[in-house]
């Protein structure tokens, strides 16, 4: 089982990224798919997800900027990015999701993620 995402890159300020997380031995319509980002020098943490049944949810950082999608016939999930800024700038995963006291946690299978990198 792989989740390998891709589609990272060197944006300016006020730019739009599309990321792509392309599965293999899973069915992702089967699963929670989430999206985590770790900055530079920091922890992981949250940024959206998608649940089998199409409902999403976004951390507060990206609300109303970042749209995850999904497309079932491919088996991949997508990360429509706009408004980027340089707080963005992080090396990005998808992952499955499992939940924890009502909060979004890494599952069991992610794969290598992308670097975004926000900058002028």
């Amino acid at each position: 089982v792989q989740l390998q995402a891709s589609g990272g890159g060197l944006v300016q300020p006020g730019g739009s990224l599309r990321l792509s997380c392309a599965a293999s031995g899973l069915t992702v319509a089967a699963y929670v798919i989430g999206w985590f980002r770790q900055p530079p020098g920091k922890g992981s943490e949250e940024v959206t997800y998608i649940s089998g049944s199409g409902r999403t949810y976004y951390a507060d950082s990206v609300k109303g900027r970042f749209t995850i999608s999904r497309d079932d016939a491919k088996n991949m999930v997508y990360l429509q990015m706009n408004g980027l800024q340089p707080e963005d700038t992080a090396v990005y995963y998808c992952a499955t999701v499992r939940f924890e006291r009502g909060r979004m946690n890494w599952g069991n299978y992610w794969g290598k993620g992308t670097l975004v990198t926000v900058s002028s």
